[in-house]
């Protein structure tokens, strides 16, 4: 099972220099990923923890991609509807091109209605607007010339395309992933007899598809001061199914995210 952390990039300490010291420890450390959130617009009402402070995700994944040399790099998740689909397969590939193909690409349909009214989406459409996207993506990712909105151009760069994690619950999520994706990216809950019935059905129908077993992330929290139960936990996940563990725990400084990191390993029996 894949360990990853997610990076700071919303609230007060999400800072230039806290995300570099951080990035860099996790590219030093047996760290696997590093992730971030998405937000573009929240309202004063729902800013409780992040005082509505989010550095835009994709910006954030090219920064520390200059930053760092191994260390996978992901969205959980990158809400499709917020953005024109050429252009986000664009900045896509433009990532993965300059981490030398560490992106993993989590996406989501997204749910704030503040956030849909700000940006002037049409949240009633947003499932349409994530397929458009996800149908450009892999469609860029396919051939150098493509063609969108009746036009044919050269889609260049054209790395490998990232492995694609849909977030959201099924049955919507998992035909969407079976359709465009890689696997499923959890959206709440990491209590692993929850997860195994929902993991046995994806398979299932990737199986049938003709893909390839599904990857299936999961974001949650860890007893990190008891190394047992961290790793019982763990193991519960892995024995169920999962095949990527992101920790998401506050911290404030590098210190705190080293300490962190090296008990996340402990537990996962890196060390």
């Amino acid at each position: 099972m894949k360990i990853g952390i997610h990076l700071l990039n919303r609230g007060p300490n999400a800072k230039r220099a806290l995300i570099l010291e951080s990035a860099r420890i996790a590219d030093a450390l047996p760290i696997d990923e590093l992730w971030v959130f998405d937000h573009l617009a929240i309202p004063r009402e729902q800013s409780e923890g992040s005082q509505g402070f989010y550095i835009e995700p994709l910006a954030t994944l090219a920064y520390v991609a200059g930053a760092t040399a191994r260390v996978g790099i992901g969205t959980r998740v990158l809400i499709l509807p917020y953005r024109p689909p050429l252009l986000t397969a664009k900045w896509v590939a433009a990532i993965q091109e300059l981490s030398a193909g560490r992106l993993i690409l989590g996406v989501g349909v997204g749910w704030l209605d503040a956030e849909f009214r700000a940006l002037g989406v049409p949240k009633a459409r947003r499932g349409a607007l994530t397929d458009e996207t996800l149908d450009v993506i892999n469609r860029c990712f396919a051939e150098d010339e493509v063609e969108v909105n009746g036009q044919r151009f050269l889609f260049r760069p054209r790395p490998s395309r990232p492995p694609i994690l849909v977030g959201g619950n099924p049955p919507q999520a998992f035909a969407r992933a079976v359709r465009y994706g890689d696997g499923w990216m959890v959206p709440r809950g990491d209590d692993a007899a929850a997860l195994r019935e929902p993991i046995a059905t994806l398979r299932r129908m990737m199986r049938e598809a003709g893909k390839p077993v599904p990857e299936i992330s999961v974001s949650g929290t860890l007893p990190l001061d008891d190394r047992a139960a961290a790793r019982a936990k763990l193991t519960a996940l892995a024995d169920a199914g999962v095949t990527r563990f992101a920790l998401n725990q506050a911290y404030a400084s590098g210190a705190e995210f080293r300490r962190m990191a090296e008990q996340l390993l402990a537990a996962a029996g890196r060390t």
